[in-house]
């Protein structure tokens, strides 16, 4: 099963540089384990500030921090990277 949602504005993740906006998230389930691949920025340029880069890093951290074994997020940066990250699921 794939979950693909945009997320309302709403959602944001608290750091310690201001809030993280993800734009999307696509969530799937194998072998009873929940992944959960959040797309930080869709709008064009990865050209993003230093801000911006400090928010996504210490989100990554956030999330990597309460991922357990039945659920496991996952940054990804392309379309190429949620494709690789999701066939890398075992």
């Amino acid at each position: 099963m794939v979950v693909y949602a945009k997320l309302p504005r709403t959602f944001q993740t608290p750091t310690p540089v201001g809030n993280y906006a993800p734009d999307q998230a696509i969530a799937m389930k194998k072998n009873d384990v929940k992944h959960i691949f959040f797309v930080a920025e869709t709008k064009g340029s990865m050209d993003l500030s230093a801000i911006e880069r400090a928010k996504i890093d210490c989100a990554e951290k956030l999330f990597n921090s309460i991922s357990t074994a039945n659920v496991k997020y996952h940054k990804v940066a392309t379309y190429q990277d949620l494709i690789d990250g999701m066939n890398a699921i075992g």
